[in-house]
C-alpha cells in the first residue's frame, strides 16, 4: 500500500505537470501567433501536425506497454517535454519552432497515454474510483499554468521555458512497476472492442469541447471583443477552475445519480454554456460561458477511462499479464483523444477562420450526441467489475 501511494502522489505530479505545460502552452498562443506573424489557418495546420504527432506518441505507449512497464513510457514522455518545450519558446527560426512543436506533440501524446495507464493501475489497487482526482491534479496544474499566464502577460513570452523544469523534475518520481508481460495479440483481439467504441466517440466529443476552449478561448476573447490584453486568459482559467471543482465532486455526483445521468445533465449544461459563448455581446459574458462550461464537461473524461479499463481487464488473464494488456488498451483507447482534439483545435479554427463564433458552434451542436451515448456509460456487470479489480 505504501508503493500505491507514492505511485499517486507520483502520478498526480506526472498530471499536475501535463496539465501545467499544456495550458501554459495554449494562453500564450496569441503571442505565438504574433511572433511569427501567421494566420489562423496557419496556427490551425500547426495545431493539425502536434495533434496527429500527438497520436502518434500514443501509438508509441501502446507498443512500449506491450513489453516494458508504463513507468519507463512516462519518464520518456516527460524527458521529451523538457527538452521540446524550451526549443519551441526559445527557437531563432520558424523551422525551429515547427520542429519543436512536432517533439511536443509527440510527447504529449506518450505522456497522455502512460499518465492514464498509470491511474488506472492505481485505482484497481486501491479498489475504488479515484480517476476524477487524477484529472482533477491536470486541471489544477493547467489553472496554475494560467495564473502564471495572466501573472506575466507584461513579460518576454520566451520566459515562459522556465515551465520545461517541471517535466524533468517530475521524470523521476517512483512511479508504479510492474513485471514485463508481453501482451499477446489474441489477448487484444478479445478485447470487447464495440463498447470501447461508444465509450470513445463520448471521449472524443469531450476532448473536442475542451480543446476548443483552452486552444481557441483566448484567442475568442483577443478577436472578438475588446478584451484587455492582460486578460485573455481568462477563457481557460475560469474553465479549469469550474472542471476542477466538478472532478473533486465527481466521486460523489457519480456514486449519487450514475454515470449516465451525471453526463446527461452535463451534455444539457455544455450545450447551454456553448450557446452563451456564440453569442456573447461582451467578452465578460463569454467567460461566463467557458465557466459553465468547465462544469458540464468535466468528469467525461476521467469515467471513460475508468469505463474502458473495466472492459480491458477481461478474465483470461491475470497478473502482470493482465496489466500489461489494460495497458495496451488504454494506449489505443487515448486515440480517441487526439480525434476530439482534431475537431476542437483543427475544426474550430478552420470553420472560424472569418469568424470564432462560428468555429465555437461546431462544439455547440455536437455535444448534445452525448445524450445518447451517455447510457453506454450504465454500470458494468459484477464479474466485469471483480475481473478488473484482482489485478
Amino acid at each position: 500500500m505504501q508503493n500505491l501511494r507514492r505511485a499517486r502522489l507520483s502520478d498526480g505530479a506526472a498530471f499536475f505537470t501535463q496539465g501545467l505545460v499544456f495550458i501554459s502552452l495554449t494562453t500564450r498562443l496569441p503571442d505565438v501567433r504574433g511572433r511569427w506573424d501567421f494566420s489562423e489557418v496557419t496556427l490551425s495546420l500547426i495545431l493539425l501536425m502536434m495533434v496527429v504527432l500527438a497520436g502518434v506518441g500514443s501509438v508509441l505507449a501502446e507498443r512500449f506497454a506491450r513489453s516494458t512497464d508504463s513507468a519507463l513510457v512516462l519518464r520518456s514522455g516527460l524527458l521529451l517535454a523538457a527538452v521540446a518545450v524550451p526549443v519551441l519558446i526559445l527557437a531563432p527560426a520558424f523551422p525551429v519552432f515547427v520542429a519543436g512543436m512536432a517533439a511536443y506533440g509527440v510527447a504529449l501524446g506518450v505522456v497522455d497515454a502512460s499518465t492514464n495507464m498509470q491511474a488506472v493501475a492505481i485505482e484497481h489497487g486501491y479498489g475504488r474510483p479515484i480517476l476524477p482526482s487524477f484529472h482533477g491534479m491536470w486541471t489544477l496544474g493547467g489553472v496554475v499554468g494560467s495564473i502564471i499566464t495572466l501573472a506575466t502577460s507584461s513579460v518576454s513570452f520566451r520566459w515562459a521555458a522556465v515551465v520545461a523544469v517541471l517535466p524533468l523534475v517530475v521524470a523521476f518520481a517512483p512511479y508504479l512497476r510492474r513485471d514485463v508481460a508481453p501482451v499477446l495479440a489474441a489477448s487484444l483481439e478479445a478485447v470487447p472492442w464495440r463498447p470501447l467504441l461508444l465509450i470513445g466517440a463520448a471521449l472524443v466529443l469531450f476532448y473536442m469541447v475542451d480543446t476548443a476552449a483552452a486552444t481557441w478561448g483566448p484567442t475568442y476573447l483577443d478577436d472578438t471583443f475588446d478584451t484587455p490584453s492582460g486578460l485573455v486568459a481568462l477563457a481557460t482559467l475560469p474553465y479549469l477552475v469550474a472542471s476542477g471543482a466538478t472532478r473533486l465532486a465527481g466521486d460523489t455526483l457519480v456514486a449519487r445519480l450514475g454515470p449516465v445521468t451525471v453526463l446527461r445533465y452535463g451534455a444539457v449544461l455544455a450545450f447551454g454554456a456553448l450557446v452563451v459563448i456564440v453569442v456573447a455581446p461582451t467578452w465578460e459574458i463569454a467567460v461566463l460561458g467557458f465557466t459553465v462550461l468547465g462544469l458540464g464537461v468535466a468528469v467525461i473524461a476521467p469515467l471513460s477511462y475508468s469505463a474502458a479499463a473495466v472492459l480491458a481487464g477481461g478474465s483470461s488473464l491475470t497478473g502482470a499479464a493482465r496489466q500489461a494488456r489494460v495497458d495496451a488498451v488504454i494506449a489505443r483507447f487515448n486515440q480517441f483523444n487526439y480525434v476530439g482534439a482534431l475537431l476542437g483545435s483543427v475544426l474550430t479554427g478552420l470553420a472560424g477562420a472569418g469568424s470564432l463564433r462560428v468555429g465555437f458552434a461546431v462544439p455547440m451542436v455536437l455535444v448534445l450526441l452525448l445524450l445518447p451515448l451517455a447510457k453506454a456509460f450504465a454500470p458494468a456487470p459484477a464479474a466485469a467489475q471483480t475481473g478488473i479489480r484482482t489485478q
